[in-house]
């Protein structure tokens, strides 16, 4: 397996990005809606020093991956299958790029416009945080990580749809060894 993609597998950079992605997403989502939910300051910013610098990692990591495909790398053929599914795949593939883009940028917006990173990240002990809901940032931040979730549903689905019942080996493009010809 390549660096670089081929014509019917992702590559190892491509690959790696994708799973390390994933992975710190789950963790994202997590922490995120644990946050959301905590009343105790302290706690709160426990769990804060962990998803803040995770979602930073995960918008270096997606433009990284924007950047690896502009400039580097090419991504593999489509799969033969209906036009609708190619659609929605575009679709659905566009959305996670526009909404993690779109959730960090609301994330970083709400950490500068209510002065918490010095607070969370401060050594100090916490006793209070700003109200997050005061700030503007904040709603389109929690309706992004929403519809992130959907989308994770719904790219899980499709991907055991493919591999359960289709069984044509889609996963195996976006996995670390050779695929199966």
């Amino acid at each position: 397996m390549s660096f670089k993609s081929a014509p019917d597998q992702y590559g190892r950079v491509a690959v790696a990005i994708h799973w390390f992605s994933a992975l710190l997403m789950v963790a994202l989502i997590g922490s995120g809606f644990r946050a959301a939910e905590m009343e105790d300051a302290a706690a709160k910013a426990a769990v804060l020093r962990v998803h803040i610098p995770i979602g930073v990692t995960i918008l270096l990591l997606t433009l990284t991956r924007l950047g690896w495909w502009l400039f580097v790398d090419n991504k593999p053929a489509s799969v033969p299958m209906p036009s609708w599914q190619h659609v929605a795949s575009r679709v659905v593939h566009i959305l996670f790029y526009v909404l993690i883009l779109g959730t960090a940028a609301s994330g970083i917006g709400t950490m500068i416009l209510s002065g918490a990173g010095p607070i969370i990240f401060g050594g100090e002990l916490v006793t209070t945080l700003p109200d997050f809901f005061d700030y503007p940032p904040r709603r389109p931040h929690e309706i992004g990580a929403g519809a992130i979730v959907a989308l994770l549903v719904l790219h899980a689905g499709a991907v055991l749809y493919h591999q359960l019942f289709k069984q044509d080996q889609l996963l195996q493009r976006m996995w670390f060894e050779e695929r199966q010809r």
